[in-house]
Protein backbone atom coordinates (compact mmCIF):
# COMPACT_ATOMS: atom_id res chain seq x y z
CA UNK A 1 0.00 0.00 0.00
CA UNK A 2 2.81 2.41 0.89
CA UNK A 3 4.42 1.77 -2.49
CA UNK A 4 1.18 2.72 -4.24
CA UNK A 5 0.90 5.94 -2.22
CA UNK A 6 4.51 6.85 -2.93
CA UNK A 7 4.01 6.11 -6.64
CA UNK A 8 0.86 8.24 -6.69
CA UNK A 9 2.79 11.17 -5.24
CA UNK A 10 5.43 10.74 -7.95
CA UNK A 11 2.70 10.78 -10.63
CA UNK A 12 1.12 13.93 -9.20
CA UNK A 13 4.51 15.65 -9.11
CA UNK A 14 5.11 14.57 -12.71
CA UNK A 15 1.77 16.07 -13.80
CA UNK A 16 2.65 19.29 -11.98
CA UNK A 17 6.03 19.27 -13.76
CA UNK A 18 4.22 19.07 -17.11
CA UNK A 19 2.13 22.04 -16.07
CA UNK A 20 5.20 24.11 -15.19
CA UNK A 21 6.76 23.19 -18.53
CA UNK A 22 3.70 24.67 -20.28
CA UNK A 23 2.64 21.36 -21.82
CA UNK A 24 -0.81 21.88 -23.36
CA UNK A 25 -3.85 21.20 -21.20
CA UNK A 26 -5.24 18.54 -23.54
CA UNK A 27 -2.00 16.54 -23.58
CA UNK A 28 -1.71 16.71 -19.78
CA UNK A 29 -5.27 15.45 -19.33
CA UNK A 30 -4.78 12.65 -21.85
CA UNK A 31 -1.47 11.67 -20.20
CA UNK A 32 -3.18 11.61 -16.79
CA UNK A 33 -5.84 9.26 -18.17
CA UNK A 34 -3.26 6.86 -19.64
CA UNK A 35 -1.11 6.88 -16.47
CA UNK A 36 -4.20 6.33 -14.33
CA UNK A 37 -5.20 3.23 -16.31
CA UNK A 38 -1.70 1.78 -16.00
CA UNK A 39 -1.56 2.68 -12.30
CA UNK A 40 -4.81 0.83 -11.59
CA UNK A 41 -3.67 -2.28 -13.47
CA UNK A 42 -0.31 -2.37 -11.66
CA UNK A 43 -1.49 -1.69 -8.11
CA UNK A 44 -4.94 -3.30 -8.37
CA UNK A 45 -7.08 -2.71 -5.23
CA UNK A 46 -4.40 -0.53 -3.62
CA UNK A 47 -5.06 1.99 -6.37
CA UNK A 48 -8.59 2.55 -5.07
CA UNK A 49 -7.16 4.95 -2.45
CA UNK A 50 -6.06 7.23 -5.27
CA UNK A 51 -9.70 7.36 -6.36
CA UNK A 52 -10.31 9.85 -3.54
CA UNK A 53 -8.49 12.46 -5.62
CA UNK A 54 -10.95 11.80 -8.43
CA UNK A 55 -13.92 11.95 -6.04
CA UNK A 56 -12.80 15.35 -4.77
CA UNK A 57 -12.50 16.64 -8.33
CA UNK A 58 -15.98 15.36 -9.29
CA UNK A 59 -17.49 17.04 -6.21
CA UNK A 60 -15.85 20.34 -7.18
CA UNK A 61 -17.20 20.01 -10.71
CA UNK A 62 -20.71 19.25 -9.45
CA UNK A 63 -20.46 22.30 -7.17
CA UNK A 64 -20.34 24.47 -10.28
CA UNK A 65 -23.25 22.96 -12.21
CA UNK A 66 -26.34 24.75 -10.87
CA UNK A 67 -24.83 28.25 -10.52
CA UNK A 68 -23.49 27.90 -14.06
CA UNK A 69 -26.75 26.55 -15.49
CA UNK A 70 -28.93 29.30 -14.02
CA UNK A 71 -26.63 32.22 -14.84
CA UNK A 72 -25.73 30.85 -18.28
CA UNK A 73 -29.33 30.28 -19.37
CA UNK A 74 -30.56 33.64 -18.05
CA UNK A 75 -27.63 35.61 -19.48
CA UNK A 76 -27.84 33.85 -22.86
CA UNK A 77 -31.57 34.65 -23.19
CA UNK A 78 -31.12 38.28 -22.15
CA UNK A 79 -28.58 38.65 -24.95
CA UNK A 80 -31.28 37.72 -27.48
CA UNK A 81 -33.28 40.45 -29.16
CA UNK A 82 -36.71 38.87 -28.66
CA UNK A 83 -38.53 35.66 -27.61
CA UNK A 84 -38.91 34.84 -31.33
CA UNK A 85 -35.12 34.60 -31.66
CA UNK A 86 -35.11 32.23 -28.69
CA UNK A 87 -37.71 30.08 -30.48
CA UNK A 88 -35.60 29.99 -33.67
CA UNK A 89 -32.40 28.99 -31.86
CA UNK A 90 -34.31 26.46 -29.75
CA UNK A 91 -35.84 24.77 -32.81
CA UNK A 92 -32.44 24.54 -34.52
CA UNK A 93 -30.88 23.06 -31.39
CA UNK A 94 -33.57 20.45 -30.71
CA UNK A 95 -33.81 19.63 -34.43
CA UNK A 96 -30.08 18.86 -34.54
CA UNK A 97 -30.37 16.74 -31.40
CA UNK A 98 -33.18 14.66 -32.94
CA UNK A 99 -31.38 14.23 -36.26
CA UNK A 100 -28.18 12.95 -34.65
CA UNK A 101 -30.20 10.67 -32.33
CA UNK A 102 -31.78 8.94 -35.34
CA UNK A 103 -28.36 8.41 -36.90
CA UNK A 104 -27.02 7.10 -33.57
CA UNK A 105 -29.78 4.49 -33.41
CA UNK A 106 -29.09 3.39 -36.99
CA UNK A 107 -25.36 3.03 -36.28
CA UNK A 108 -26.13 1.03 -33.13
CA UNK A 109 -28.36 -1.35 -35.10
CA UNK A 110 -25.81 -1.82 -37.89
CA UNK A 111 -22.85 -2.42 -35.55
CA UNK A 112 -24.87 -4.69 -33.26
CA UNK A 113 -25.93 -6.88 -36.18
CA UNK A 114 -22.53 -6.98 -37.88
CA UNK A 115 -20.83 -8.08 -34.63
CA UNK A 116 -23.81 -10.28 -33.78
CA UNK A 117 -23.64 -9.26 -30.12
CA UNK A 118 -25.10 -11.77 -27.68
CA UNK A 119 -24.70 -14.81 -29.90
CA UNK A 120 -23.30 -17.79 -28.00
CA UNK A 121 -23.62 -16.03 -24.63
CA UNK A 122 -25.34 -17.91 -21.80
CA UNK A 123 -27.58 -15.84 -19.54
CA UNK A 124 -25.95 -15.31 -16.15
CA UNK A 125 -28.15 -12.99 -14.16
CA UNK A 126 -26.65 -10.51 -11.72
CA UNK A 127 -28.18 -11.06 -8.26
CA UNK A 128 -28.27 -7.30 -7.68
CA UNK A 129 -30.32 -6.67 -10.80
CA UNK A 130 -33.72 -5.08 -10.37
CA UNK A 131 -35.75 -4.00 -13.38
CA UNK A 132 -36.20 -0.25 -13.49
CA UNK A 133 -39.79 0.96 -13.29
CA UNK A 134 -40.86 2.96 -16.32
CA UNK A 135 -42.39 6.25 -15.16
CA UNK A 136 -45.84 7.24 -16.36
CA UNK A 137 -46.04 9.84 -19.12
CA UNK A 138 -47.76 12.30 -16.80
CA UNK A 139 -44.97 11.88 -14.23
CA UNK A 140 -42.34 12.61 -16.88
CA UNK A 141 -44.15 15.80 -17.91
CA UNK A 142 -44.63 16.95 -14.31
CA UNK A 143 -40.93 16.36 -13.58
CA UNK A 144 -40.15 18.95 -16.26
CA UNK A 145 -42.21 21.64 -14.52
CA UNK A 146 -40.49 23.66 -11.78
CA UNK A 147 -42.36 23.76 -8.48
CA UNK A 148 -39.63 24.54 -5.95
CA UNK A 149 -36.43 25.38 -7.87
CA UNK A 150 -34.28 25.43 -4.72
CA UNK A 151 -35.46 21.99 -3.65
CA UNK A 152 -35.07 20.65 -7.19
CA UNK A 153 -31.51 21.94 -7.25
CA UNK A 154 -30.83 20.02 -4.04
CA UNK A 155 -32.34 16.90 -5.64
CA UNK A 156 -30.16 17.26 -8.72
CA UNK A 157 -33.07 17.89 -11.12
CA UNK A 158 -31.62 20.14 -13.78
CA UNK A 159 -34.39 20.39 -16.38
CA UNK A 160 -36.90 22.17 -14.07
CA UNK A 161 -34.13 24.60 -13.13
CA UNK A 162 -33.43 25.25 -16.82
CA UNK A 163 -37.13 25.95 -17.46
CA UNK A 164 -37.29 28.24 -14.41
CA UNK A 165 -34.21 30.11 -15.66
CA UNK A 166 -35.79 30.44 -19.12
CA UNK A 167 -38.90 32.02 -17.59
CA UNK A 168 -36.73 34.59 -15.80
CA UNK A 169 -34.73 35.30 -18.97
CA UNK A 170 -37.86 35.75 -21.10
CA UNK A 171 -39.42 38.01 -18.44
CA UNK A 172 -36.28 40.17 -18.47
CA UNK A 173 -36.49 40.52 -22.27
CA UNK A 174 -40.19 41.47 -22.22
CA UNK A 175 -39.83 43.88 -19.31
CA UNK A 176 -36.66 45.32 -20.86
CA UNK A 177 -38.59 46.39 -23.96
CA UNK A 178 -41.03 48.30 -21.76
CA UNK A 179 -38.76 49.63 -19.00
CA UNK A 180 -35.03 49.09 -19.74
CA UNK A 181 -33.99 51.00 -16.62
CA UNK A 182 -35.98 48.61 -14.39
CA UNK A 183 -34.16 45.45 -15.51
CA UNK A 184 -30.68 46.94 -15.94
CA UNK A 185 -29.58 46.19 -12.31
CA UNK A 186 -30.73 42.58 -12.67
CA UNK A 187 -28.94 42.14 -16.02
CA UNK A 188 -25.76 43.69 -14.62
CA UNK A 189 -25.89 41.38 -11.59
CA UNK A 190 -26.43 38.26 -13.74
CA UNK A 191 -23.58 39.26 -16.05
CA UNK A 192 -21.24 39.98 -13.15
CA UNK A 193 -22.13 36.78 -11.29
CA UNK A 194 -21.69 34.78 -14.51
CA UNK A 195 -18.17 36.17 -14.92
CA UNK A 196 -17.37 35.26 -11.30
CA UNK A 197 -18.61 31.70 -11.87
CA UNK A 198 -16.47 31.36 -14.99
CA UNK A 199 -13.46 32.44 -12.93
CA UNK A 200 -14.30 29.80 -10.29
CA UNK A 201 -14.62 27.29 -13.14
CA UNK A 202 -11.16 28.15 -14.44
CA UNK A 203 -9.73 27.63 -10.95
CA UNK A 204 -11.37 24.21 -10.54
CA UNK A 205 -10.38 23.07 -14.03
CA UNK A 206 -6.70 23.57 -13.21
CA UNK A 207 -7.04 20.39 -11.10
CA UNK A 208 -8.39 18.37 -14.04
CA UNK A 209 -5.26 16.27 -14.80
CA UNK A 210 -4.94 15.23 -11.15
CA UNK A 211 -8.64 14.39 -10.90
CA UNK A 212 -8.61 12.40 -14.14
CA UNK A 213 -5.61 10.41 -12.88
CA UNK A 214 -7.49 9.48 -9.68
CA UNK A 215 -10.69 8.57 -11.51
CA UNK A 216 -8.99 6.32 -14.07
CA UNK A 217 -6.75 4.63 -11.50
CA UNK A 218 -9.77 3.61 -9.42
CA UNK A 219 -11.75 2.59 -12.50
CA UNK A 220 -9.08 0.30 -13.94
CA UNK A 221 -8.43 -1.20 -10.47
CA UNK A 222 -12.10 -2.01 -9.96
CA UNK A 223 -12.83 -3.50 -13.39
CA UNK A 224 -10.28 -6.16 -14.29
CA UNK A 225 -10.04 -8.52 -17.24
CA UNK A 226 -12.26 -11.09 -15.51
CA UNK A 227 -15.16 -8.65 -15.73
CA UNK A 228 -14.47 -7.49 -19.26
CA UNK A 229 -13.64 -10.65 -21.22
CA UNK A 230 -17.01 -12.47 -21.15
CA UNK A 231 -18.81 -9.44 -22.59
CA UNK A 232 -15.94 -8.17 -24.70
CA UNK A 233 -18.03 -8.17 -27.89
CA UNK A 234 -20.60 -5.82 -26.33
CA UNK A 235 -17.82 -3.45 -25.20
CA UNK A 236 -16.28 -3.51 -28.68
CA UNK A 237 -19.70 -2.88 -30.27
CA UNK A 238 -20.51 0.12 -28.06
CA UNK A 239 -17.08 1.70 -28.50
CA UNK A 240 -17.02 1.04 -32.24
CA UNK A 241 -20.50 2.54 -32.66
CA UNK A 242 -19.46 5.53 -30.54
CA UNK A 243 -16.35 6.16 -32.66
CA UNK A 244 -18.30 5.80 -35.91
CA UNK A 245 -20.96 8.23 -34.70
CA UNK A 246 -18.40 10.82 -33.63
CA UNK A 247 -16.32 10.50 -36.81
CA UNK A 248 -19.09 10.10 -39.40
CA UNK A 249 -22.06 11.98 -37.97
CA UNK A 250 -20.42 14.73 -35.96
CA UNK A 251 -17.41 14.91 -38.28
CA UNK A 252 -19.73 15.46 -41.26
CA UNK A 253 -21.66 18.21 -39.48
CA UNK A 254 -18.42 19.98 -38.56
CA UNK A 255 -16.94 19.60 -42.06
CA UNK A 256 -19.90 20.14 -44.38
CA UNK A 257 -22.36 22.20 -42.32
CA UNK A 258 -20.12 24.38 -40.15
CA UNK A 259 -17.35 24.16 -42.79
CA UNK A 260 -14.42 24.01 -40.39
CA UNK A 261 -11.44 21.67 -40.18
CA UNK A 262 -12.67 18.66 -38.16
CA UNK A 263 -9.18 17.74 -36.94
CA UNK A 264 -8.69 21.24 -35.55
CA UNK A 265 -12.15 21.20 -33.97
CA UNK A 266 -11.71 17.82 -32.26
CA UNK A 267 -8.26 18.84 -31.05
CA UNK A 268 -9.77 21.93 -29.40
CA UNK A 269 -12.51 19.95 -27.63
CA UNK A 270 -10.21 17.09 -26.50
CA UNK A 271 -10.22 18.21 -22.83
CA UNK A 272 -14.03 18.18 -22.87
CA UNK A 273 -14.07 14.66 -24.31
CA UNK A 274 -11.55 13.33 -21.77
CA UNK A 275 -13.46 14.81 -18.82
CA UNK A 276 -16.74 13.42 -20.16
CA UNK A 277 -15.11 10.01 -20.64
CA UNK A 278 -13.69 9.90 -17.12
CA UNK A 279 -16.47 11.55 -15.08
CA UNK A 280 -19.28 9.77 -17.00
CA UNK A 281 -21.52 12.81 -16.50
CA UNK A 282 -22.80 15.31 -19.04
CA UNK A 283 -23.59 17.72 -16.21
CA UNK A 284 -20.19 17.13 -14.64
CA UNK A 285 -18.58 18.06 -17.96
CA UNK A 286 -20.71 21.20 -18.38
CA UNK A 287 -18.29 23.74 -16.85
CA UNK A 288 -15.40 22.74 -19.13
CA UNK A 289 -17.81 22.43 -22.09
CA UNK A 290 -18.90 26.04 -21.67
CA UNK A 291 -15.36 27.30 -21.25
CA UNK A 292 -14.05 25.36 -24.26
CA UNK A 293 -16.89 26.48 -26.54
CA UNK A 294 -16.28 30.14 -25.79
CA UNK A 295 -12.50 30.22 -25.33
CA UNK A 296 -11.32 27.60 -27.84
CA UNK A 297 -14.08 26.97 -30.39
CA UNK A 298 -15.00 30.67 -30.39
CA UNK A 299 -18.75 30.20 -30.17
CA UNK A 300 -20.53 33.23 -28.69
CA UNK A 301 -21.64 33.24 -25.05
CA UNK A 302 -25.21 33.59 -26.26
CA UNK A 303 -25.22 30.26 -28.12
CA UNK A 304 -22.85 28.30 -25.86
CA UNK A 305 -24.75 29.24 -22.71
CA UNK A 306 -28.04 28.11 -24.26
CA UNK A 307 -27.06 24.96 -26.19
CA UNK A 308 -24.62 23.36 -23.71
CA UNK A 309 -26.91 23.22 -20.62
CA UNK A 310 -29.84 22.10 -22.77
CA UNK A 311 -27.68 19.47 -24.45
CA UNK A 312 -26.48 18.15 -21.09
CA UNK A 313 -30.13 17.51 -20.29
CA UNK A 314 -31.77 16.20 -23.49
CA UNK A 315 -29.02 15.36 -26.00
CA UNK A 316 -28.16 11.73 -25.24
CA UNK A 317 -27.13 10.00 -28.47
CA UNK A 318 -24.96 7.56 -26.54
CA UNK A 319 -27.32 6.73 -23.67
CA UNK A 320 -30.61 6.82 -25.56
CA UNK A 321 -29.52 6.10 -29.14
CA UNK A 322 -26.51 3.82 -29.51
CA UNK A 323 -26.72 1.84 -26.28
CA UNK A 324 -30.41 0.81 -26.30
CA UNK A 325 -30.09 -0.36 -29.92
CA UNK A 326 -27.07 -2.56 -29.21
CA UNK A 327 -28.61 -3.79 -25.94
CA UNK A 328 -31.82 -4.78 -27.73
CA UNK A 329 -29.92 -6.83 -30.32
CA UNK A 330 -27.76 -8.38 -27.57
CA UNK A 331 -30.81 -9.48 -25.57
CA UNK A 332 -32.71 -10.64 -28.66
CA UNK A 333 -29.80 -12.92 -29.58
CA UNK A 334 -29.53 -14.32 -26.03
CA UNK A 335 -33.22 -15.25 -25.99
CA UNK A 336 -33.31 -16.29 -29.69
CA UNK A 337 -35.82 -13.61 -30.65
CA UNK A 338 -35.86 -12.70 -34.36
CA UNK A 339 -36.12 -8.94 -34.83
CA UNK A 340 -38.10 -7.84 -37.91
CA UNK A 341 -38.02 -4.60 -39.91
CA UNK A 342 -40.98 -3.43 -37.83
CA UNK A 343 -38.97 -4.03 -34.65
CA UNK A 344 -36.06 -2.00 -36.01
CA UNK A 345 -38.28 0.92 -37.04
CA UNK A 346 -39.89 0.90 -33.59
CA UNK A 347 -36.43 0.66 -32.02
CA UNK A 348 -35.25 3.77 -33.91
CA UNK A 349 -38.36 5.78 -32.98
CA UNK A 350 -38.30 4.82 -29.30
CA UNK A 351 -34.51 5.19 -29.03
CA UNK A 352 -34.68 8.68 -30.55
CA UNK A 353 -37.34 9.75 -28.07
CA UNK A 354 -35.36 8.10 -25.28
CA UNK A 355 -32.25 10.08 -26.22
CA UNK A 356 -34.19 13.28 -25.58
CA UNK A 357 -35.52 12.08 -22.23
CA UNK A 358 -32.38 10.68 -20.60
CA UNK A 359 -30.96 12.75 -17.72
CA UNK A 360 -27.27 13.61 -18.03
CA UNK A 361 -26.00 11.79 -14.95
CA UNK A 362 -24.12 8.47 -14.66
CA UNK A 363 -26.14 5.26 -14.80
CA UNK A 364 -29.57 6.45 -15.97
CA UNK A 365 -29.20 4.99 -19.47
CA UNK A 366 -30.62 1.74 -18.06
CA UNK A 367 -34.12 3.18 -17.61
CA UNK A 368 -34.18 4.38 -21.23
CA UNK A 369 -33.02 0.93 -22.34
CA UNK A 370 -35.85 -0.50 -20.25
CA UNK A 371 -38.30 1.67 -22.19
CA UNK A 372 -36.89 0.39 -25.50
CA UNK A 373 -36.87 -3.27 -24.45
CA UNK A 374 -40.42 -3.05 -23.14
CA UNK A 375 -41.60 -1.44 -26.39
CA UNK A 376 -40.05 -4.33 -28.36
CA UNK A 377 -41.41 -6.97 -26.01
CA UNK A 378 -37.93 -8.19 -25.04
CA UNK A 379 -37.22 -9.66 -21.56
CA UNK A 380 -35.61 -7.22 -19.15
CA UNK A 381 -33.58 -9.97 -17.46
CA UNK A 382 -30.94 -9.67 -20.18
CA UNK A 383 -29.95 -6.25 -18.83
CA UNK A 384 -28.66 -7.96 -15.69
CA UNK A 385 -25.65 -9.27 -17.62
CA UNK A 386 -24.63 -5.76 -18.64
CA UNK A 387 -24.52 -4.40 -15.09
CA UNK A 388 -20.98 -5.61 -14.53
CA UNK A 389 -19.63 -3.55 -17.42
CA UNK A 390 -22.04 -0.59 -17.24
CA UNK A 391 -19.38 1.84 -16.00
CA UNK A 392 -17.08 0.88 -18.90
CA UNK A 393 -19.90 1.39 -21.40
CA UNK A 394 -21.01 4.62 -19.75
CA UNK A 395 -17.64 6.22 -20.45
CA UNK A 396 -18.16 5.82 -24.21
CA UNK A 397 -21.81 6.87 -24.00
CA UNK A 398 -21.01 10.12 -22.17
CA UNK A 399 -18.12 10.83 -24.54
CA UNK A 400 -20.61 10.71 -27.42
CA UNK A 401 -23.20 12.83 -25.61
CA UNK A 402 -20.88 15.69 -24.74
CA UNK A 403 -19.18 15.68 -28.14
CA UNK A 404 -22.65 16.06 -29.63
CA UNK A 405 -23.31 19.10 -27.42
CA UNK A 406 -20.19 20.88 -28.68
CA UNK A 407 -20.90 20.02 -32.32
CA UNK A 408 -24.50 21.23 -32.06
CA UNK A 409 -23.36 24.49 -30.46
CA UNK A 410 -20.92 25.01 -33.35
CA UNK A 411 -23.56 24.26 -36.01
CA UNK A 412 -26.19 26.53 -34.42
CA UNK A 413 -23.67 29.32 -33.82
CA UNK A 414 -22.48 29.12 -37.43
CA UNK A 415 -26.06 29.38 -38.74
CA UNK A 416 -26.75 32.39 -36.51
CA UNK A 417 -23.53 34.26 -37.31
CA UNK A 418 -22.33 33.72 -33.73
CA UNK A 419 -19.17 31.77 -34.61
CA UNK A 420 -15.85 33.64 -34.91
CA UNK A 421 -14.28 31.65 -37.74
CA UNK A 422 -11.17 33.81 -37.97
CA UNK A 423 -10.39 33.43 -34.25
CA UNK A 424 -11.06 29.68 -34.45
CA UNK A 425 -8.55 29.27 -37.27
CA UNK A 426 -5.87 31.43 -35.69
Amino acid sequence: MYLSIFSAIIVLLFLYFLHKKKVSFGIRVFAAMAIGIAFGIIFNKNALLVGTIGDIFIRLIKMLVFPLVTTSIISSITLLESPSQLKKIGLKTVGTFLFTAIIASLIGIIVGNILNVGSGVNLVADSSFKAREIPKFTEVILDFIPSNPIQQMAEGKVLPVIIFSMFIGIAIIIEGHKRPEAVKPVKDFIKSFSEVMFRVTKIVLKFTPYGVFGIMAAMSAEYGLKTLLPLGKVIVAVYLAAILHVVLTYGSLVTFVAKVNPLRFFKKILPVQVIAFTTRSSFGSLPVTLETLTDEVKVSDKIASFVAPLGATINMDGCGGLYPAISAIFIANIFNVDLTITHYILLIVVSTLASIGTAGVPGTASIMTTVVLTSLGLPLEGLAMLLGIDAILDMARTWVNVTGDTVTALVVANSEGEFDREAFNS
